[in-house]
């Protein structure tokens, strides 16, 4: 069954639209819409993501689709069919793309295509029945093939992510930590040298004020 379903902007993460199944709890849909930022984070990085993938996570899989700079992804129970789950997306990729894509790239707002909802709730609702005519046709449809599209584990996905968001942050701490080790050894320079000739120029000073003042006294 499709549980939760999220069309964002694959450039920088921006939800777009958003449809769920309320027979999640509160706080699992917080737990998985937070793992969907995650990866829509992780693919906005664009290092060369498949188009079409399938995430597994606890109970649950993620299935997504990237079309047009757009994402597609939605949360099915793990004995859903993968077949079923890329035509659903295909069906809200191809509406979604018909109704808005002179808009995509501008909007600034999370969730601008709220009214999308309708057309996500109304799909689902085909989906949902494995068992109708309408999705075994599918099912046992030999033109639509997912065989070779790649599953991965949700720690494997995000954890690569996060590796280089560390090394990002360990380059950034780095760079402050060696900017400012470069002060205090020009702080330290500058006072080995002030110890180096405050003696001399001391000592040269008052040789200075005692001459004027010799000259001073003696005309």
């Amino acid at each position: 069954m499709v549980k939760l379903t999220v069309i964002a902007r694959i450039t920088d993460g921006l939800p777009l639209a958003e449809g769920m199944d309320t027979g999640l709890e509160e706080k699992e849909l917080d737990f998985y819409k937070q793992q969907a930022k995650s990866l829509f984070k992780r693919l906005s990085h664009g290092q060369n993501q498949p188009s079409r993938m399938s995430v597994e996570t606890g109970p649950y899989f993620f299935h997504y689709l990237i079309e047009g700079r757009v994402c597609y992804l939605t949360l099915c129970d793990r004995s859903y069919p993968k077949k079923l789950a890329f035509q659903y997306l295909e069906e809200l990729q191809r509406e979604f793309e018909r109704l808005n894509h002179s808009q995509i790239e501008t909007v600034a707002r999370p969730y601008a295509f709220v009214k999308f909802d309708i057309f996500i709730q109304k799909t689902r609702k085909l989906y949902l029945d494995t068992r109708t005519q309408r999705n075994l046709s599918r099912l046992n449809d030999e033109l639509y093939e997912v065989q070779q599209i790649m599953t991965r584990n949700i720690q494997e996905v995000l954890g690569v992510g996060d590796k280089l968001d560390q090394v990002s942050q360990l380059s950034t701490r780095l760079t402050a930590e060696s900017r400012i080790f470069s002060d205090k050894a020009r702080d330290l320079n500058r006072q080995a040298l002030i110890r180096k000739w405050a003696p001399v120029v001391i000592v040269l000073s008052v040789v200075l004020i005692f001459l004027f003042m010799r000259r001073s006294i003696w005309g």
